[in-house]
């Protein structure tokens, strides 16, 4: 497994931001209730690691330290109930039981951790334990039939202070996750919940086909494929191309927000319906498109909450809705428009003077706040790491040649891996052995030993490329933003 990334550059400020993230991410990696191994948790005055979160930020930090990775799963695992309910949070003193809070599956980070480690005693451990969360899910977060997961609170799905919720209780009936309150029009059938459930039950299968359990594999299979129906039959609105809560009175609930980009995370739509949602909601300026993507409600949606106050998810872009962005951007092949988020919200944290949880979508400003929040400082390295640095695919590996502004010369190693930025290009190597010379910006693709295999366009404008390969060919074209070039 390669591990570990270094990165230096010309650029003062951008690598002095590097390195106060690595430093800051090191300092939030302590001890919290009920586990004796240290675990990333989310800082910025948040004292403890959230289901929603945590084991997705554990997977991104990593290739940085592969414990914590295990680490930041094996903590839920650890503390489950008999019943299969995983702990909404863990602090410095106890654990939380009144809500789910769940966005990301954990099944799904689970398994992306075993592919890079390889460890199948975790393997194991996580499939046991996602099984039974399911389970849990499904007995009691499905109260009125429709075989979908319902939200019964504001906390269910992290939106704190979000308009979706507004007026409703902030956790379950007594504190307690399983019982729904007898408030407002409760439960809302959710996508946002269904499409982590859809996930979830993909990665079980998954997991249950490296253990050898086909017959589970193909049951795990059919559930979610049953879950991705449902949800496109009873929570999304044709008219306005998105994706809603269904009230207990059978009602949608309209207002344009974030659940709608969770949808999109867990690949739940095929191409063709993604492209009109793409185009008729994420790409508009007026809503999700802002020129620092992506606020959490739609900027256009009479809900949108102006003030833009700490932890509000009613508008602000936020650092989690960042960090999960290249979970989907680049299944329904939009690497250009991600490069492009990726390069705001890096301009925007190397402007700030720490690492805070959200920013104004319009002007890149973050509000005031503690500034040592690990999802911001996560999007930092990821999205450095993901412009400028190689990474492996299931096929090979993926060599991404983009430029930051004022980088100047440059290097980033994953590994054994390096991109070495020059004046005018860009050098490829694995170990002491060069594998390409890049002019122009884009995603060069090559099996595991090196060899050419495609280059995609991820620049927001046409690039003129010219790849020099170590035997001496060359590859030349105009590469367009998105454009697939396979060989």
């Amino acid at each position: 497994m390669l591990t570990g990334v270094d990165f230096v550059c010309d650029n003062q400020a951008l690598l002095g931001k590097w390195s106060a993230a690595l430093s800051g991410l090191q300092a939030n990696v302590v001890c919290v209730h009920g586990y004796d191994q240290p675990v990333l948790i989310e800082g910025g005055g948040y004292p403890g690691i959230w289901l929603e979160c945590g084991p997705l930020e554990g997977a991104v930090y990593g290739i940085i330290n592969p414990k914590v990775a295990l680490d930041n799963h094996r903590i839920f695992f650890r503390q489950q109930r008999d019943d299969g309910y995983l702990p909404c949070w863990i602090w410095a003193d106890r654990a939380g039981h009144g809500q789910i809070q769940m966005v990301v599956p954990i099944a799904a980070t689970a398994w992306e951790v075993f592919q890079r480690c390889g460890d199948r005693g975790f393997l194991q451990q996580a499939y046991d334990a996602c099984q039974r969360w399911d389970r849990w899910l499904t007995r009691y977060r499905d109260t009125l039939g429709t075989g979908l997961c319902e939200a019964f609170c504001e906390y269910d799905t992290g939106h704190d202070n979000s308009p979706r919720f507004h007026g409703l209780p902030l956790e379950g009936r007594d504190g307690d996750a399983r019982w729904c309150p007898a408030a407002g029009r409760l439960p809302y059938v959710a996508p946002d919940l269904s499409a982590t459930v859809f996930g979830g039950r993909l990665a079980l299968a998954e997991m249950a086909r490296a253990l050898g359990r086909e017959e589970e594999a193909a049951g795990w299979t059919v559930q979610a494929r049953q879950t991705r129906q449902l949800l496109l039959k009873v929570c999304y609105d044709l008219e306005s191309a998105c994706f809603y809560d269904r009230n207990r009175d059978g009602e949608l609930v309209k207002i344009r927000g974030d659940a709608l980009t969770r949808v999109l995370s867990e690949h739940v739509v095929d191409t063709g319906l993604f492209e009109r949602i793409y185009r008729q909601q994420i790409r508009h300026a007026d809503r999700f498109w802002t020129p620092f993507p992506l606020p959490s409600i739609a900027a256009d949606d009479p809900a949108f909450v102006r003030e833009l106050s700490p932890n509000s998810w009613g508008g602000a872009s936020q650092a989690l809705t960042a960090l999960r962005a290249p979970r989907w951007f680049g299944h329904y092949g939009r690497r250009a428009d991600l490069t492009h988020l990726m390069r705001q919200w890096i301009a925007a944290l190397v402007a700030d003077d720490g690492f805070r949880q959200q920013m104004n979508p319009w002007t890149g400003k973050f509000t005031p706040g503690p500034a040592t929040y690990s999802p911001a400082m996560l999007v930092l390295i990821d999205f450095v790491r993901r412009l400028c640095g190689p990474e492996t695919t299931p096929v090979g590996i993926a060599w991404n040649c983009t430029r930051l502004p004022d980088m100047g010369t440059a290097r980033l190693q994953v590994g054994d891996m390096a991109i070495h930025y020059e004046t005018d290009r860009a050098v490829l190597s694995m170990g002491d052995n060069q594998v390409a010379e890049v002019c122009g910006q884009c995603r060069v693709l090559t099996d595991a030993r090196g060899r050419l295999t495609g280059v995609v366009g991820i620049a927001p404008e046409p690039q003129e490329i010219l790849i020099r390969l170590q035997q001496g060919s060359v590859l030349a074209a105009n590469l367009l933003p998105d454009q697939e070039l396979l060989l």
